[in-house]
């Protein structure tokens, strides 16, 4: 190695952020092993390399004892005073035993140590970015497929979209450019791994921030979206400015903010309902796009029993159920819905449907 080594080493570090102390121990450890594969010895030695000409030499350790039982790793007193007379028991003598042709070796072993460090450090820096961007929106590019997973690239890092994190029915042709959620970040030994998502209710909620201002800027807020995703999804809006119609921003000018998100998630129905903290509204609310007339509050068990017109039943519910189902989990009540007609007689009802309980959060 020479100046023009050192000089490349410096270079890195303002490029890459890798400290030349870093590299430079990472190089002598290196060194110390093919020195000791290379000559086979069973010495304890040490290398040192000057951090301004870029010499190397390796020196032989030995330890100063009254009596050596091993020559190769143990030297006398009097030997040592020899070499300098301010050597005593117990301290270590150094000998330079470079071999001669040691300079293509240490060049080779440099050169491996450092395009080692640096690919850790561009993982480091990937992973920084990343681990930054959980919980956020990211836009990829469909590269592959293998087996069921989906390969994005995200320009310096690829994504795993695994076939659980899927929207049902969605087909994903490679070079088309894709929005999905970032669900985790892993740090392993061959760079970051990273996990996204298009299923996650988060993905409707991070989508609505990019596309409402009123949103971004803290006026209106999202307090809960459930999903069930590639069908439908209920999203509970609020606004801290009573002038600032929650709904009516989330919709947007003629839809145009609620269609770019549908548009994005491919056709997904969404609902946009205005949230309140009054369970009885809420409940009411949730059950859009039906009418409610009257609801109902069993606080002690969570349970809310709401009447609809006769001609709202079928829609409250919804297919299969799903209407009721969404409701009950952005409201976190169980939801009991009759009609007019049979609202006089609670008990005798019986609940063909088991609706979930709970919000699903981000």
């Amino acid at each position: 190695m020479n100046t023009e080594f050192i000089h490349a080493l410096r270079d890195l570090e303002r490029e890459k952020g890798i400290k030349i102390d870093i590299l430079l121990e990472a190089i002598q450890q290196a060194l110390i092993s093919a020195y000791k594969k290379n000559f086979g010895s069973s010495q304890n030695v040490s290398v040192d390399i000057n951090g301004d000409t870029g010499e190397i030499k390796v020196l032989a350790q030995r330890q100063v004892v009254e009596e050596p039982t091993d020559p190769r790793l143990e030297i006398s007193l009097a030997e040592a005073r020899k070499i300098d007379s301010r050597y005593e028991i117990g301290d270590v003598v150094e000998t330079e035993v470079t071999p001669r042709d040691f300079g293509r070796i240490a060049a080779q072993t440099a050169k491996q140590v450092v395009v080692q460090r640096i690919r850790e450090a561009e993982r480091d820096l990937i992973y920084d970015e990343f681990i930054s961007r959980e919980n956020d929106i990211v836009t990829g590019i469909v590269q592959r497929q293998e087996g069921k997973n989906i390969i994005l690239e995200l320009g310096r890092a690829e994504a795993i979209f695994p076939p659980g994190e899927q929207i049902p029915g969605e087909v994903y042709r490679q070079g088309e450019r894709l929005k999905a959620y970032v669900l985790e970040v892993r740090k392993t030994s061959k760079g970051p791994q990273i996990i996204v998502s298009r299923t996650h209710p988060g993905l409707v909620k991070r989508l609505f921030e990019l596309e409402v201002p009123e949103i971004h800027e803290g006026i209106v807020e999202i307090k809960g979206v459930a999903r069930e995703a590639g069908q439908r999804a209920k999203i509970a809006v609020h606004s801290h400015d009573e002038k600032v119609d929650p709904v009516g921003s989330c919709v947007g000018p003629k839809g145009s903010r609620v269609q770019a998100v549908v548009q994005e998630l491919r056709g997904e129905k969404i609902d946009i309902i205005k949230w309140s903290d009054e369970p009885d509204v809420f409940v009411a609310n949730s059950l859009s796009p039906a009418k409610v007339l009257d609801v109902s509050i069993d606080e002690e068990n969570k349970v809310s029993q709401v009447i609809v017109p006769d001609n709202q039943l079928s829609l409250a519910i919804g297919k299969e159920g799903q209407n009721a189902r969404l409701a009950a989990r952005i409201t976190g009540w169980k939801i009991d819905i009759k009609n007019e007609t049979e609202a006089g007689d609670w008990d005798a009802w019986d609940d063909d449907f088991d609706f979930d309980e709970g919000v699903e959060e981000e």
